[in-house]
């Protein structure tokens, strides 16, 4: 039967509310033979397995199957070579920033590239985990090691194998925090009798940084969107995510391994980005990288201002505040932070002044607070609290759900400034 046929027929497995997977019975010779002692003799494709460089592992009366790939650190993945992650790591040691997704006290072994292909998006237990993918770092090559399920009874023997290799210290994912390590955590809790601890991981998610630094630059912040437009790789003859689920429900009826190998080859090629991904990340939070835009300077600026890096906030805002009002008035707000009122209402007449702003009311309002709490010009003050009330009004932008509290603020402000003018 043709693939595409085949695929088609099993399109009924990808609802959101999908049950466990459906029970395929093994062949009764292989699980007799499993029970008895586990004999290579009778898995299917055994041979074109190992030529994958594939192994069977044991456990429990059950069976997994194992994968692993070496690549030379000098592999290009896109505009980055997989070594490039060492200088990286190297430039973090000498970082003088805190930052979530700092290496730094790390070495490039102890990161763990984490990725996994599930029957369904839903998560919770209806959801089985059928490939766990992860990737390795060292000195002088990089591993890809993928942990197969053969079909439903050998969760044992799959999570027995994937927690001897684990000892890692920090997990890199791209919404790992939210879907692949609760799910990781929810299968192991229905076998935890039977296989070791999950261990307590460091963990760095992927998606929340490019969420930050590109949403408004792409259409999307997928993985698959992030790699084609932010680290330039093309994938061929992939197959997309959406039809994995498909296609191992094929191959535990099947055994035919033409579709699996290709979902394995996805989930290879997607702990590879994850490796050039968080190098290219990482080199733009380092403060001294000439090489951002300014979209990136001013959000990891922002980030870095949040975090409390106030220097390596002024940094990165100094860089764009010719060009961005936005850079301009969060570095007034830094000087204000530090009492430097003079500065900071320097920044923020250069904001205020500013006519590609559609937010100098936000300036203003800044401008009359030193005014009025500062230098005890109610005078001025009024002045600037009166136009930024008249920009605030005027300004074509979506105006926000709590307006009828910003505009009683203003004529809260505007008569006291009043009462303290005429005394």
């Amino acid at each position: 039967m043709r693939m595409k046929n085949k695929l088609n027929r099993m399109k009924k497995h990808l609802t959101s509310n999908s049950k466990e997977m459906p029970v395929e019975r093994k062949d009764e010779g292989i699980q007799n033979l499993l029970n008895s002692d586990s004999s290579l003799a009778d898995i299917p494709n055994l041979e074109e397995w190992e030529s994958y460089g594939v192994k069977p592992y044991f456990a429990n009366g059950e069976y997994c199957l194992i994968r692993e790939v070496e690549y030379d650190l000098n592999y290009k993945h896109g505009k980055y070579r997989l070594g490039d992650l060492l200088p990286i790591m190297d430039k973090w040691q000498k970082s003088g920033v805190e930052h979530p997704l700092s290496a730094k006290g790390h070495q490039a072994v102890d990161l763990f590239f984490f990725d996994t292909e599930t029957t369904g998006l839903s998560g919770g237990t209806g959801t089985t985990i059928f490939l766990l993918g992860y990737a390795r770092v060292l000195r002088d090559r990089v591993i890809v090691r993928q942990h197969l399920l053969p079909g439903p009874g050998n969760e044992v023997a799959l999570y027995q194998s994937f927690l001897e290799e684990v000892d890692y210290t920090t997990l890199v994912t791209y919404n790992g925090k939210a879907f692949d390590w609760p799910q990781v955590k929810t299968r192991h809790t229905l076998i935890r009798e039977h296989v070791p601890k999950l261990p307590a991981f460091g963990h760095y998610d992927l998606l929340h940084a490019s969420r930050r630094l590109w949403k408004k630059k792409l259409e999307s912040v997928r993985l698959a969107n992030v790699e084609k437009e932010i680290l330039g790789i093309e994938r061929k003859d992939d197959i997309p995510g959406f039809l994995a689920p498909m296609i191992y429900f094929d191959f535990v009826k099947t055994n035919e391994m033409q579709g699996i190998k290709g979902v394995m080859k996805h989930n290879e090629w997607d702990v590879l980005t994850l490796i050039t991904l968080y190098a290219h990340l990482s080199a733009l939070l380092l403060v001294d990288n000439k090489d951002r835009d300014k979209v990136e300077e001013y959000e990891i600026g922002r980030w870095y201002d949040r975090l409390g890096e106030k220097e390596a906030a002024k940094a990165l805002y100094n860089n764009i505040s010719d060009t961005s009002h936005e850079a301009t008035f969060h570095l007034g707000l830094l000087k204000k932070r530090e009492q430097n009122y003079q500065e900071a209402k320097i920044h923020f007449q250069k904001c205020f002044e500013d006519e590609n702003n559609n937010c100098k009311e936000m300036a203003g309002i800044e401008i009359a607070k030193i005014l009025e709490h500062k230098e005890k010009d109610y005078t001025l003050a009024l002045f600037y609290t009166e136009k930024s009330l008249e920009f605030f009004q005027s300004a074509n932008k979506k105006k926000p759900k709590n307006i009828g509290s910003i505009l009683a603020d203003f004529e809260k402000r505007i008569n006291r400034l009043k009462n303290k003018s005429r005394n």
